[in-house]
């Protein structure tokens, strides 16, 4: 290691001239004002002050000297034998008084050099270590970005540009292990990088998992591939670069590296592959000059510290491939949940996933909106797929209603209209019966005389009771249907509804019982007081059904949002008849909905479909009653949420 002497120019080297060339020490001449600017050159440094130079410099720039790695001697002037009081003596090597003698100095030097070789040790140690902590406080940071990355896609390009980052790679790929079922692997190559050509073109494709490639060599051996340049690869290599992408783009690869990703039970999940490491940061491969001269193989210091970045990265992936998994599950049980709704209530199949697209739609479209009562309102990702799930869930609490309740078509029940026309036809029968023993009696007791003016008045009377009996049936009917019907119609259906008939055992019993009747009056829908009461209930078994379940805490308030589906900003829903900001933004959004879809579903076997124009007629009848939130209806109609 070559040795130097920087000397000032009050003392010459020639005494020593033949004595420091024979230990290659090397001199230079250096101007007593730039001392404390010094840099040091390659290899043990000493720097000698002539008499002169000791006096005018400082201790300050002697430490500052010392930090930089070179080791000082000081010469003593005339008559001094002591070293100066104002320069501190750690600050020196050695100081040697007048007259410097050639040995005693030469000593000095020999020591100085000793003292310079060891503080150049200790300083390419420290510059050592220094790079080290800084390496391993990167990949801390990296892995504190890796975690806390929630989306899977995002995540995998981060893992990329920070793997090229650190290594100074002009472009990189990242593949996918897929396993099926049967059994067969897969390479999905998922995402690429290139900083000389980011124009060109991606194409996500799925691979063999196979020798052939880099990439499918080192999953499969599970260790590192590195190659300082392609067009060295052995023809009889395991494995063989695919040189079709250069070929059609005009790129050059040479230096790869290639880094499989297993997790923590050692399977290969993913493949890291680098491509061109570069000499300068920032520098553009746009020819084969510039290849070969920036383009560097990766070196065995740059593949532990990419494996370290894959250990990290492993980590996340396999989170985040958990995370996946765990979502795709739950949205699994989510969809069986709402099946099995749909099952108990065929005919509102689809309405809680057209209910969900719309609430999503409605949040987006607040979150879009910068001004109004609701331009201050944001929606996180996690927040709409809260809204999602409470919306495809608000109806569960129905699997503990009755299901002839849930599915109740028209005002009877099938089986107690079924049992209303038995009882039609009975009377029905009765009344011929009547009429053929009243035939038969007048035959028996008067023969033939005035027979015919008989029977027709009986067959008058007969057919006017015949009559009566259809229009009784006729009224039930109409009556059954859920639509509204006019006062009258009830007022004539309750009058027929008092007479009585004899049954079998000769007691009078009525023509319609009091829950017949109570049924059949019901003015709107199909559900009585105490039906309804029970349909409401849903609410409430769908808050305790969801409170059950252990949520994360960006969907926490799942329950408490599908509990207020029903509520009204005047106070005048249910189940808790809570009004105003009481009720979450989210579920005011669901109501808008889940109104509108009640309205306009075809399949509801106990009402029509209303027309769209209708529909929203109703819906600001209700804002205008104070029911719904009239800013939510005018973004819902405005952006025609409803249409999509």
């Amino acid at each position: 290691m070559p040795l130097h002497l920087l000397h000032t120019p009050g003392w010459s080297p020639s005494p020593l001239r033949e004595a420091l060339a024979a230990e290659h020490v090397a001199t230079q001449e250096v101007s007593a004002a730039t001392v404390g600017g010094l840099v040091l050159p390659h290899g043990p440094t000493v720097l000698l002050l002539d008499p002169d130079a000791v006096t005018r410099v400082d201790g300050e720039t002697l430490r500052a000297v010392g930090r930089a790695g070179i080791a000082v001697v000081a010469l003593g002037a005339p008559g001094q034998h002591d070293l100066p009081s104002h320069l501190p003596d750690r600050a020196l090597s050695a100081f040697v008084a007048h007259p410097a003698a050639p040995r005693p100095l030469l000593l000095a030097l020999r020591t100085a050099f000793r003292e310079a070789a060891a503080r150049g040790e200790a300083r390419l140690a420290r510059a050592e270590t220094a790079l080290r902590a800084s390496e391993v406080a990167e990949l801390t940071e990296i892995g504190a970005q890796l975690l806390t990355e929630r989306d899977h896609r995002a995540l995998l390009r981060l893992i990329l540009s920070q793997a090229r980052r650190i290594t100074n790679s002009d472009a990189g790929s990242f593949y996918l292990v897929e396993r099926e079922a049967d059994g067969a692997t897969w390479l999905r190559f998922t995402h690429a990088q290139n900083e000389s050509r980011p124009d060109l073109p991606f194409t996500e494709q799925r691979l063999p998992l196979d020798g052939d490639s880099l990439a499918g060599h080192a999953a499969l051996s599970g260790e590192p591939l590195v190659v300082d340049d392609v067009d060295d690869i052995a023809p009889d290599a395991p494995f063989a670069f695919n040189r079709s992408f250069d070929e059609r783009s005009g790129y050059r690869t040479k230096s790869v590296l290639t880094i499989p990703m297993s997790d923590h039970s050692g399977q290969v999940i993913g493949v890291l592959q680098l491509i061109n490491r570069k000499l300068t940061p920032g520098a553009r491969l746009d020819s084969a000059d510039a290849v070969e001269r920036e383009v560097l193989p990766f070196s065995p210091h740059t593949v532990r510290l990419v494996r370290a970045l894959a250990g990290q990265a492993a980590v996340s992936l396999e989170n985040s491939q958990l995370q996946q998994s765990i979502e795709r599950l739950f949205e699994g049980f989510v969809r069986a949940a709402v099946h099995a709704i749909e099952q108990r209530d065929p005919g509102t199949s689809g309405h809680s996933e057209r209910v969900a697209g719309m609430c999503v739609r409605l949040a987006e479209t607040v979150d879009a909106t910068p001004n109004g009562p609701y331009g201050r309102t944001r929606f996180t990702a996690p927040q709409i797929q809260e809204l999602r799930y409470a919306a495809l869930l608000h109806d569960f609490g129905k699997v503990s209603v009755r299901e002839e309740v849930l599915a109740k078509p028209r005002k009877l029940y099938a089986s107690d209209l079924a049992l209303l026309r038995q009882r039609h036809d009975f009377l029905v029968r009765t009344a011929q019966w009547r009429f053929e023993r009243e035939r038969a009696d007048r035959l028996e007791r008067m023969g033939r005389e005035g027979y015919d003016e008989f029977m027709a008045e009986l067959e008058a009377r007969h057919a006017r009771a015949r009559g009566e009996l259809d229009r009784f049936l006729e009224l039930v009917e109409v009556a059954n249907e859920p639509a509204v019907l006019p006062a009258g119609d009830f007022a004539e259906l309750q009058a027929l509804s008092g007479r009585t008939y004899p049954g079998l055992d000769g007691r009078p019993r009525p023509f319609l019982s009091e829950a017949e009747v109570r049924y059949l009056t019901i003015p709107q829908g199909s559900l009585d007081e105490a039906e309804r009461r029970e349909i409401e209930s849903h609410v409430t078994h769908t808050y305790q059904f969801l409170q059950r379940i252990p949520w994360t805490r960006e969907l926490a308030r799942v329950p408490d949002i599908a509990h207020a589906h029903h509520e009204k900003l005047n106070g005048r829903g249910y189940p808790r008849r809570i009004a105003g900001d009481e009720i979450p933004v989210q579920a005011r959004i669901m109501t808008i909905a889940d109104v509108f879809d009640a309205l306009t579903a075809a399949d509801r076997p106990y009402k029509r479909a209303v027309p769209v124009e209708q529909a929203l007629g109703i819906l600001g009848t209700e804002v205008t009653d104070g029911t719904l939130d009239g800013e939510l209806f005018r973004l819902f109609v405005e952006a025609g949420v409803y249409t999509r």
